[in-house]
């Protein structure tokens, strides 16, 4: 997707919907200062543009009892596209994969999982390891969340 050229109101839009998107249509255009219409229409044309995905909520991990956090690095001798379908449709399957990569570098893939604890997260790797053939995998377990999900940064485009 083709970069979309934002101005300092859009980009005010932008990251006051990150800090809360349900906040009211008034909210915003007093955030952004902006009146209600012409903070609808701007609104209407970033979500047009495709710079909005959708609209969701954070969880607390925690809360969830979701306490392991496991990042995943994968290397693999198949580079085929057949083989990469397989492993991208089942990786994807596994809900607990809540990022999933590509990435340069000494490994091929990179997975971001949540979950319960380590029995689980081990019967998360014997499923990832069951159909389909990697070299590698390796697991990194977090030890604390410093900053997680946190907003992207957004700036006005620079012409």
């Amino acid at each position: 997707m083709k970069r979309q050229k934002i101005d300092q109101i859009d980009a005010a839009i932008l990251r006051a919907l990150q800090r809360d998107s349900s906040q009211s249509q008034r909210a915003l255009a007093e955030e952004v200062g902006l009146s209600q219409n012409a903070c609808w229409r701007r609104l209407q044309a970033i979500r047009d543009s495709g710079m909005i995905a959708g609209h969701s909520l954070r969880l607390v991990r925690s809360a969830l009892g979701l306490d392991v956090v496991a990042f995943v690095v994968v290397r693999t001798r198949q580079h085929s596209r057949d083989w990469l379908a397989a492993f991208r449709q089942h990786v994807s399957s596994i809900p607990e994969v809540v990022d999933f990569y590509r990435i340069s570098g000494e490994y091929d893939y990179m997975l971001k999982i949540v979950t319960q604890n380590i029995a689980s997260y081990d019967r998360i790797y014997q499923r990832l390891i069951e159909k389909v053939e990697l070299e590698t995998v390796t697991t990194y377990f977090a030890m604390e969340a410093i900053a997680e999900q946190r907003p992207f940064p957004i700036t006005p485009s620079v012409d």
